[in-house]
């Protein structure tokens, strides 16, 4: 069983910066991926990063490449996402995910955090 704990995020107006972590408590899979999606109201949740984390590996959707940023902390098993230059389209509700691989697919991913909210106003 694997929980997962969110934290960051708040509001913040276009160009700004924000920082999510996500802490994860207990362990599955041998090679787990740890990603972000996010959800804005009336759509679909969407991958926005993830990385392996037996050997950082990180993968980023095209809309946030050279914007975010992902890392993790192996000793404290936190993986946080540096969002820098953010615009207006940003604004969701971030979710963490924990999973066998680092997929597109949200089914892929078995542990979800709470999601905490980003704000990005013009």
């Amino acid at each position: 069983q694997v929980r997962l704990v969110e934290s960051g995020g708040g509001s913040v107006q276009a160009g700004g910066s924000l920082r999510l972590s996500c802490a994860a408590s207990g362990s599955a899979y041998n090679s787990p991926c740890m990603g972000w999606f996010h959800q804005a109201p009336g759509k679909e949740r969407e991958w926005v990063v993830g990385i392996y984390t037996n050997n950082g590996a990180a993968y980023y959707a095209d809309s946030v490449k050279g914007r975010f940023t992902i890392s993790q902390d192996n000793a404290r098993n936190t993986v946080s996402l540096q969002m820098a230059s953010l615009k207006p389209e940003d604004t969701a509700m971030y979710y963490c995910a924990y999973g066998p691989i680092c997929s597109l697919t949200p089914r892929t991913y078995s542990y979800w955090g709470q999601g905490t909210q980003v704000t990005v106003s013009e």
